[in-house]
């Protein structure tokens, strides 16, 4: 993946609150975890046992409330308020090619990037994207969701409508679940989360309640955010940044194989193998299984058209 060194990249579509070392935008106590699950959830290992405590609990109202108390007694409550410093950002993320040297600016051109393609994509079918921001954080982070810790993984809250990582996930990715820490890797996480941003926006978030299953409202929520993110990957060497420039000059072969790499090892069949129990339950499944998150991804990179993502349609193929 390599970057237009001459593309100006814009740091304010991030909040490093990383020098407070914790805290975060959303502000709020505990929210109800189901927040957080309906956003996107987590790809850490926090997320796992989330999702094993809603089984546990039968995925109900009183069942949520049970999984929000242990999701403080992982995170160890609420994080502290959090400062946003992005000087640092600002002064060594000037171009693409501080991109292509540094990978924090590597992440900021990949928001830019994805934002200013949804951006075009929603106002040319007549609706109104809603730029918003991702809040890198370290150790907690205080959300509209609840609080969460590293081990959450990267998020979307739609209570706050901000997308949440501790950039130290990405080395977990690579030494928890054995996928790689590639540079569009790290881009094809971002991408679904902001396509869970796309979905609050277009109110298909509305459609998921708390129940699991390879057909579960869930399921189709977290396959449509890898469908997203590979639309985007499909237009990502023609989205000009705010400066006119293309951001992202070129996608290789290997780029797409490591996205779909790591799509595989955090299917929920992947994960309960090797991370959990050591046995596939599908009836816990909340993100869908290693095939279909490669489907899924695939598909929107093969075609280009969210129209084609509609993995709520009646008699839709999962895979």
């Amino acid at each position: 993946m390599r970057f237009n060194s001459k593309a100006r990249l814009d740091t304010s579509q991030v909040q490093d609150t990383r020098s407070s070392g914790g805290g975060g935008g959303g502000g709020g106590g505990l929210g109800n975890l189901s927040g957080m699950a309906k956003g996107g959830g987590g790809l850490g290992i926090v997320a796992i046992l989330i999702f094993a405590a809603f089984q546990i609990f039968g995925g109900s109202s009183g069942g949520g409330a049970a999984a929000g108390g242990l999701l403080t007694q992982l995170t160890g409550g609420n994080g502290g308020n959090a400062t946003v410093d992005n000087a640092k950002l600002e002064q060594s993320c000037k171009t693409g090619a501080d991109a292509n040297t540094d990978p924090d600016c590597a992440l900021v051109a990949v928001i830019n990037s994805i934002q200013a393609f949804w951006t075009d994509e929603m106002a040319g079918s007549g609706t109104t994207y809603q730029e918003t921001d991702t809040v890198f954080f370290s150790g907690n982070v205080n959300t509209g969701c609840g609080a969460a810790t590293s081990a959450t993984g990267p998020f979307y809250c739609p209570a706050d409508q901000l997308v949440y990582v501790d950039l130290t996930f990405f080395n977990e990715l690579a030494t928890q679940f054995g996928a790689n820490d590639a540079v569009f890797t790290r881009a094809y996480v971002l991408a679904h989360e902001y396509g869970h941003h796309v979905q609050n926006l277009l109110g298909t978030s509305d459609k998921v309640g708390t129940a699991t299953g390879p057909t579960s409202g869930s399921v189709r929520l977290e396959l449509q955010a890898d469908c997203y993110a590979g639309v985007w990957a499909n237009h990502a060497t023609t989205v000009p940044g705010a400066d006119g420039q293309v951001l992202i000059e070129d996608l290789t072969d290997t780029d797409i194989a490591n996205a779909l790499d790591a799509a595989a090892k955090i299917g929920d069949d992947y994960i309960q193998t090797h991370l959990g129990g050591g046995q596939v339950n599908e009836a816990a499944f909340s993100h869908g299984s290693s095939a279909q998150r490669k489907k899924w991804f695939t598909e929107g990179l093969t075609n280009g058209d969210p129209t084609r993502c509609d993995t709520f349609k009646t008699g839709v193929n999962l895979g």
